[in-house]
């Protein structure tokens, strides 16, 4: 998964990669060349008194050093520059492709699993493969160009290679195996904690209204302790690593000085040789444990690759139509027809055989008790999830078969929890039409009765409002929200239980201005306070799913119960008449 991955996206970089290999190859055979002219200094200059060839040699190491350092500096920067662009083009991908999932999708996942596999995720593979540009594209080279040159050195002190090679690859391939499964422990582990954080500080208001501090103390430093668990089972792995690797390398430095100060004493070899080639085998050890941090690397970067792939290979529910109807007659007629909607593996159908119509220049109404599927309804006209059986037609188009940017101009959603973004009041106005002008902000403020809280607030149309309107209340969300919907003067208003946080008197006003705003547009509510929809043109109720009832305020008090039963619940007999 993790080779598959890194191979479609560092392709595009093969001519910066080129290069990296080219200069860590010249920056490693430089490295290789220094023990030789030691041993040639000490063999052929110090041993012999030749101070000529000690000074020309010395020189030609200094060259070979300075170029070794030119080389290393060029490979790290570009292998730096490449892996940051691959993480770059990673997070932007995984980033689209959660921008093109339904809720469907999103629920899947969950928030804080999707912020995790972008962000830390991402980061792991993006420093596996900065390592690899720095370490592992020379590690091999040394590691063979080590043993070849070994070999020059001493071909029977070489023996020792075919011990100690397989030994140390042995120890780091099991830790390996080992700390695979850990790793993947580590990063769902992150995702609760990431959960429980999000929870937490999104939910402030609740936990100190019931007073559950301490509960939620307690909740958090459960998800941490887990994750401190396993992470120190993953670091203790880690550290019998390097130890592992060290003991391997102080034995065969002892052995090569052993047998090599017997090789001497025999005369079958010369001390710069052994001097040459205890460097080799160092530089051969160097390159093991450089590819043994990279393999310290590559369990976690694997997990990270499938979690990512797995974003990267999931489908949205809602797909984009391959030959889009690009233009509509723009009357904004809309018609609902046997809509049934069930979530993957869900026994019973959330909506079932729903049919409604709203035309232009009336009001329709959808009311039902909670979870009757009212919101569900409504999220299937924008297609922020897809019907599972019937159609939703605007102007006799499958809502399917449109353009998104069609749909989306010829639909204004207010949701049922509004979301104001960080910026200003008129930045979160603009975000459906940027064109729009400062009068025409005004009057949609008017409109939404919010042009008084706005204009007393420091910098009116450009005070700040802070991510998810946190320093607005409930009620001026809502109408900020609705403003934004007028701005952008769509066909058809969706607002999902939109007043719900006005009081009675807000909500007739606004009611009032937008009959007059919207009065050659189609608007459909969701709402469950009866005041807000008795004065539609058509009431849709529904019960478990269905459709039970369609008519007027005053029809519907005298033929459906379920209707009745509601507005009795609200209002007395009376007022409901």
């Amino acid at each position: 998964m993790l080779v598959r991955l890194l191979r479609a996206y560092v392709r595009p970089y093969s001519g910066a990669i080129a290069t990296v290999v080219l200069l860590q190859l010249v920056q490693t055979l430089a490295t290789l060349y220094l023990p030789t002219l030691n041993a040639d200094i000490i063999d052929k200059g110090v041993v012999k008194g030749d101070t000529g060839y000690i000074l020309g040699t010395g020189g030609l190491m200094l060259a070979v050093t300075l170029a070794q350092i030119v080389c290393a500096i060029g490979a790290v920067y570009y292998g730096a520059r490449t892996a940051m662009a691959v993480g770059r083009d990673l997070r932007g991908e995984v980033f689209d492709r959660v921008q093109s999932f339904s809720s469907r999708e999103m629920g899947q996942f969950g928030a804080p699993s999707l912020i995790t596999r972008t962000t830390n995720d991402v980061q792991q593979v993006q420093m596996l493969v900065l390592m690899t540009f720095t370490l592992m594209v020379s590690a091999p080279i040394m590691c063979v160009g080590g043993i070849v040159l070994a070999l020059q050195q001493d071909v029977p002190l070489s023996a020792l290679l075919l011990v100690i090679v397989p030994v140390l690859a042995t120890i780091v391939s099991v830790i390996i195996w080992r700390m695979r499964p850990v790793f993947r422990g580590v990063q769902d582990r992150i995702d609760v904690v990431n959960r429980v954080l999000r929870e937490q500080i999104t939910g402030i208001r609740v936990i100190r209204a019931f007073v559950k501090d301490t509960h939620e103390r307690k909740r958090f430093r459960s998800a941490n302790d887990d994750l401190m668990d396993v992470s120190l089972r993953a670091g203790r792995l880690m550290s019998t690593m390097f130890p592992s690797v060290m003991l391997v390398v102080n034995l065969s430095s002892i052995a090569v000085v052993w047998f090599g100060g017997h090789r001497i004493e025999d005369g079958g070899m010369q001390i710069g040789a052994l001097t040459a080639f205890l460097s080799y085998l160092m530089q051969i050890l160097m390159a093991i444990m450089m590819a043994t941090f990279m393999f310290m690397m590559v369990p976690r970067a694997e997990v990270c690759a499938e979690r990512i792939q797995e974003v990267l290979t999931t489908d949205s529910s809602v797909v984009p139509p391959l030959a889009p109807v690009t233009e509509l007659r723009r009357r904004g007629h809309l018609e609902i027809s046997g809509v049934e909607f069930r979530y993957p593996g869900a026994e019973e159908p959330v909506l079932k055989d729903v049919s409604l119509v709203a035309r232009p220049g009336e009001i329709t109404a959808v009311i039902g008790s909670t979870g009757s599927g009212k919101s569900t309804l409504l999220g299937l006209i924008p297609r922020l999830f897809d019907a599972t059986a019937g159609a939703v037609l605007l102007d006799g188009q499958d809502v399917r078969e449109l353009e998104p940017v069609l749909l989306s101009d010829a639909v204004g959603l207010v949701p049922q929890k509004p979301y104001l973004f960080s910026g200003t009041v008129a930045s979160n106005l603009r975000y459906g039409r940027p064109e729009a002008t400062d009068e025409e902000l005004w009057q949609a403020l008017e409109t939404a009765q919010a042009r008084d809280f706005v204009e007393a607030m420091d910098g009116m149309l450009d005070a700040p409002i802070a991510q998810g309107g946190s320093n607005v209340s409930g009620g001026q969300r809502q109408r900020l929200a609705i403003a934004r919907a007028l701005v952008r003067k769509p066909g058809i208003y969706l607002f999902d239980d939109s007043f719900s946080a006005l009081d009675y008197a807000t909500d007739a006003r606004l009611r009032a201005a937008l009959a007059d705003e919207t009065q050659d547009a189609t608007v459909l509510i969701v709402a469950q306070r009866v005041s807000t929809i008795r004065d539609a043109d058509r009431i849709v109720v529904l019960d478990g799913g269905r459709v039970v009832g369609t008519g007027t305020h005053t029809e519907l008090m005298g033929t459906n119960e379920t209707y009745r039963e509601i507005v009795l619940s609200q209002l007395t007999e009376e007022e409901a008449a």
